[in-house]
């Protein structure tokens, strides 16, 4: 789940200020390296390391990030490694120069790295399947043997990526002297979307960008999304051209960008990601009503931040008090993209103090997003206790997570999972809980789908281990399980170098 943004704005602009903007605000999608590369024409710039978007900027690498054309990335690692070398956009030189940022996760990875050597002579430098796409990519391109690129070209190589490369991307990629592409895969499983701005010199400048919110914080008008398959091209002059390159495209989002991924104020495949978890909070309301009516609650009381647009409604129609229990430390990132175990565990209680006040011998229904390892959970649920709850229960917005992942978000392995081989009471023993309570994926899906009926069923292995791209197999999740588990994870960190020094990219 990583933060992606291309731009193309006018020749006097300096697109690196704004790039620089709408990576803030899709920040949440990656807390591990940033980068931005930019284009004025002649020459490309490309500065990127690990850390915030913050962090990695200062003044100085901003004054050498030149041109009205760039491309930036968030990146949350769920293939290759942790380390800076992976950070992105990655660079190819040939042909022409192309810098490109990746979203999800490619599934046949180890087949196209072999193709990209044997075949088509290319060299990766990493583990990253970031870096396969942009070579596959690269390859296509070249075949056309031209010059001078024209849109049929690109068109024809992102329709040749999509016949070659499977799993779940959403790409924007830059093309010196030429302009930005950006392409979706098939299903549309990552999201992509464009925007505009019409400049009072009558040039239009475009954005692309995985959440709607980097477009309207930099007063971009939403367009549209780009449709699964879609290929979007805006050259350096802002001409915009779009093309369906894919022969069976079918919008099947990822329903978990809905439940936690996204921010509540974005628009994903033209649905409201906050009134989705509304609906999703109505109908767990309904579910709790049904299922526990000898249950006696005297409050709810949301696990910020992700999941009061659910607890409100949950309130609401149980009639039951809702309150803000927890106040949540600002400074500690997300939890869940921690890359290990024992950093998600330490920084839960740094991240979530309670208000005694509102556990006091009172019955406390808690409501979290989801529960995906436990850990926060875990912890929460002995913070209540501990600020004198008198039982404590747990409701999730989302069922019971007991598949890896494979689109790029990282569940790798099932162990890690704490649903997996284990019913309600199991899950809800383990925790600590006096009762657990999920959402029905039915109705989870149906939250999402009232917004856009042209959503068909939405990539929801996690929940129901139904791999929607149809090539994945038991060898494949262990393979990945054993590259991106969390022991696997204490191994990579160990072979890093304890200091690395800041580095300083110009292409």
């Amino acid at each position: 789940m990583c933060g992606i943004v291309g731009l193309v704005t006018r020749p006097e602009d300096r697109v690196a200020l704004t790039l620089y903007d709408a990576m803030l605000m899709i920040q949440h999608r990656g807390q591990d390296a940033a980068g931005i590369a930019t284009c004025d024409g002649h020459r490309l710039y490309l500065q990127k390391d690990n850390g915030l978007v913050r962090d990695v900027f200062d003044s100085d690498r901003m004054k050498d990030l030149i041109g009205n054309v760039g491309v930036g990335h968030c990146r949350y690692p769920t293939a290759g490694s942790d380390d800076c070398d992976e950070a992105q956009p990655f660079y190819v030189n040939s042909p022409y120069g192309i810098v490109l940022a990746h979203n999800g996760n490619l599934t046949n990875t180890a087949q196209l790295t072999e193709e990209l050597f044997t075949n088509d002579l290319r060299h990766l430098n990493t583990n990253s399947d970031s870096e396969v796409l942009l070579n596959v990519f690269a390859h296509e391109l070249a075949e056309g043997g031209k010059l001078r690129l024209t849109e049929e070209d690109v068109f024809g190589a992102v329709t040749n990526v999509h016949r070659r490369c499977h799993g779940a991307y959403a790409a924007v990629g830059m093309i010196l002297g030429y302009g930005v592409v950006g392409f979706r895969d098939p299903m549309g499983i990552r999201p992509l979307i464009i925007g505009k701005r019409q400049q009072s010199s009558g040039f239009t400048s475009y954005m692309l960008a995985s959440e709607s919110v980097s477009l309207s914080s930099a007063g971009y008008e939403i367009e549209r999304d780009v449709q699964p398959g879609e290929c979007v091209i805006i050259d350096q002059l802002g001409n915009i051209y779009s093309r369906q390159c894919a022969e069976n495209p079918e919008l099947h989002p990822c329903v978990f960008e809905f439940v936690y991924l996204a921010r509540p104020d974005s628009i994903i495949d033209s649905v409201s990601v906050y009134k989705a978890r509304l609906r999703m909070g109505e109908s767990l309301a309904e579910k709790i009503r049904r299922e526990w009516e000898h249950v006696d609650l005297d409050v709810v009381i949301p696990i910020p931040d992700t999941s009061r647009s659910s607890a409100l409604p949950i309130a609401h129609m149980l009639g039951i008090k809702y309150r803000e229990g927890f106040i949540k430390n600002r400074y500690i990132g997300r939890t869940f993209i921690m890359p290990g175990q024992q950093e998600r565990r330490s920084s839960i209680r740094k991240k979530l103090s309670p208000i005694p006040l509102e556990f006091e011998g009172k019955n406390v229904l808690l409501v979290d997003d989801s529960i995906v390892r436990g850990n926060t959970s875990q912890q929460i649920v002995q913070m209540a206790r501990d600020a004198g709850a008198k039982n404590v229960y747990i409701a999730s917005a989302a069922p019971p997570v007991r598949y890896p992942n494979v689109y790029g978000i990282d569940m790798p392995s099932s162990y890690e999972l704490i649903a997996y081989n284990r019913d309600e009471n199991q899950i809800a023993e383990e925790i600590g809980a006096d009762g657990v309570i999920y959402q029905n994926l039915e109705s989870l899906e149906e939250a999402v789908r009232k917004g856009n009926p042209k959503i068909g069923k939405c990539e929801a292995s996690c929940f129901d281990g139904q791999y929607l791209t149809g090539d994945i197999t038991s060898e494949y999740l262990h393979s990945i399980e054993m590259m991106r588990n969390d022991g696997a994870k204490r191994q990579q960190q160990l072979s890093l170098p304890i200091q690395r020094t800041r580095k300083r990219e110009r292409a």
